[in-house]
């Protein structure tokens, strides 16, 4: 690896400078989708948060986040299983998936909406979340949801591609429990 690409790699494993501590165990990323015209919901159980959010200045804040996507959990192991394969997230190529926020802004109400890159499967696409901030037993919540187009992102190719038995729209949910101010 050349030095500038280094550099690059190290940069953006760095914590944002002013994040708040993320308490995990109250986070969440989860997803819904309708295989069959069933709802199947899942979830990723590792990942982790650099997230620096300040109600009072939406536009200062920033948030990456990583997603072990071989942390998959569906209903069974068999759909874990089968969603590790290269035709869904082929998790032994492209181990992660990641959000960067590149702005955010407030909408009223304690709404707000963040911009940011997505990437998964080796796609990277712009996309945008409405999301809420509340003040809860000691910490800001912070909870969205986004939708996305699953094969804009080659997750299910091949015979999977067919949005009758896998409907193309998935629904991401997040649910960030920030520490501190």
């Amino acid at each position: 690896m050349k030095f500038p690409a280094l550099a690059a790699s190290l940069l953006m494993l760095a914590p944002l400078a002013g994040a708040q501590p993320v308490d995990l165990a109250r986070s969440q990323l989860t997803f819904t989708m309708k295989q069959m015209n069933v709802p199947v919901s899942g979830s990723f159980r590792k990942f982790s948060a650099n997230v620096d959010f300040n109600p009072q200045k939406p536009e200062a804040g920033r948030a990456d986040i990583v997603i072990d996507t071989a942390s998959i959990a569906l209903p069974t192991r068999e759909a874990e299983a089968e969603a590790r394969k290269k035709d869904w997230f082929n998790t032994g190529q492209f181990p992660q998936a990641r959000f960067t926020s590149t702005t955010m802004k407030a909408l009223g109400g304690n709404r707000y909406q963040v911009n940011g890159r997505l990437t998964l499967k080796g796609v990277t696409r712009d996309v945008t979340a409405p999301f809420t901030a509340r003040a809860e037993n000691g910490v800001t919540l912070v909870e969205g949801s986004l939708p996305i187009s699953r094969l804009a992102f080659r997750i299910g190719e091949g015979s999977w591609s067919d949005t009758g038995t896998v409907a193309d729209d998935v629904q991401l949910s997040f649910r960030m429990a920030l520490k501190g101010q």
